[in-house]
């Protein structure tokens, strides 16, 4: 169970920044270096940086039957990884260069390979849970 609940918070991690960027692109941001705003979208991908570091690993030990799929999951999570990396390196972050990033090719393909991987895992947890309560009730 823990394996699957750590695949699941980087998972969650992921969406939640890339929420937040859909939210920052909207902003305007001009992308003043070191403004509050700048610190806020540097929070987020810093975070999705360190999910994203072992992301494979992770759905791999939670999904094992899955071996050629999490190769893929590892190859759209690394050509993320070098985008964020990238933006990251940037002296200011605007609301056009992150708009930039939602629309990469690379992060779709990671998101819409966490969604399919997601939903997998709510299943099996599931299962995991009702095998569990199975076990637990009081026969009459």
């Amino acid at each position: 169970m823990q394996k699957l609940n750590e695949a699941a918070e980087r998972c969650n991690v992921l969406e939640e920044c890339y929420e937040f960027m859909l939210a920052y692109a909207g902003q305007g941001v001009a992308g003043e270096e070191g403004g509050s705003r700048d610190g806020q979208i540097r929070h987020f991908l810093s975070r999705a940086v360190n999910a994203l570091t072992g992301l494979a690993d992770a759905y791999a030990a939670a999904l094992p039957e899955q071996t050629t799929f999490i190769g893929v999951l590892d190859r759209d999570a690394k050509d993320s990884l070098a985008a964020i990396e990238l933006v990251l390196a940037q002296p200011a972050i605007s609301s056009q260069l992150i708009d930039n990033l939602n629309a990469s090719i690379h992060l779709r393909a990671l998101l819409t390979d966490l969604f399919l991987l997601d939903e997998i895992l709510k299943t099996q947890r599931n299962a995991q849970q009702a095998g569990t309560a199975a076990r637990t009730e009081p026969r009459a």
